[in-house]
């Protein structure tokens, strides 16, 4: 049973709370390895439809990695924690099947960030900060965070903010495109599930292959262009496309089944 994370549905929207409000839901070994086995199981389950990440408490989303975890680790001890926590939880989020948003409720950063860039959407509320200050610890962000923020924010300013170790607040990382929404504290989980419901009732097989092409043009290698057309032939195969290409013919509201 998860110590560090607690789960519920609404309808077919999954909620995981990290829940180590004392410690400001920092992310330690444990708390890792839960919330990515969380988030495998609702991947695989065919009655989740979305997911929405958040922190408990008001203060904190993630307010970064446990530092006493690793403070006295070697070069190779470092790397294996970085590759680890990518392949457990940062990785695994990011090619998600099914929708994740983050609802980040307070302070974001480090590892903490590294997970909410992670999410394919994120919803911030007015008291947010968010930032990547490992530099200060003599280290750099290990969880992806260096990528993903070029590629949410640009090169320059993912430059300029690793570097200055600076904290934004949520009104400047929606301006950059860090966050897709901000709203008030006290509205943020239900924007959150206003927006899960509403990606569910399309199509989750066309949202599934959405999400592998949009991926796969920021792949080494990979022409996503090539993987457009792939997937977007795929869907011509699905009981999704015929179902929603009927109903608009039939001028009706559709109802895909899944598959």
């Amino acid at each position: 049973m998860a110590e560090n994370i607690l789960v519920e549905n609404d309808g077919s929207v999954q909620l995981i709370t990290i829940n180590r409000p004392d410690k400001l839901n920092a992310l330690n070994k444990q708390t890792i390895q839960e919330i990515g086995d969380a988030v495998r199981t609702a991947d695989a389950s065919k009655e989740v439809t979305a997911i929405i990440i958040t922190g408990s408490g008001e203060k904190a989303f993630v307010a970064g990695a446990d530092i006493s975890e690793f403070a006295n680790f070697s070069g190779v001890e470092g790397g294996v924690l970085s590759q680890q926590g990518q392949n457990t939880l940062f990785n695994v989020v990011e090619k998600c099947q099914t929708p994740v948003i983050a609802a980040v409720n307070g302070f974001a950063l480090g590892g903490g960030l590294e997970l909410a860039m992670s999410c394919h959407i994120r919803i911030a509320s007015d008291n947010a900060k968010m930032g990547l200050p490992e530099v200060t610890l003599g280290v750099i962000p290990g969880y992806g965070g260096t990528q993903r923020l070029a590629q949410l924010a640009g090169k320059g300013k993912a430059m300029e903010l690793i570097m200055t170790a600076a904290m934004i607040d949520a009104n400047e990382a929606h301006r950059i495109g860090l966050v897709n929404q901000v709203t008030t504290q006290e509205e943020l989980l239900e924007t959150a599930k206003k927006m899960a419901h509403k990606i569910s009732r399309n199509s989750s097989v066309a949202i599934s292959k959405a999400i592998q092409a949009i991926n796969d043009g920021y792949r080494d290698g990979v022409d996503g262009f090539e993987s457009e057309i792939k997937h977007f032939g795929d869907c011509f195969e699905t009981a999704d496309f015929k179902e929603g290409t009927t109903a608009f013919l039939e001028k009706r509201k559709p109802n895909f089944p899944g598959n």
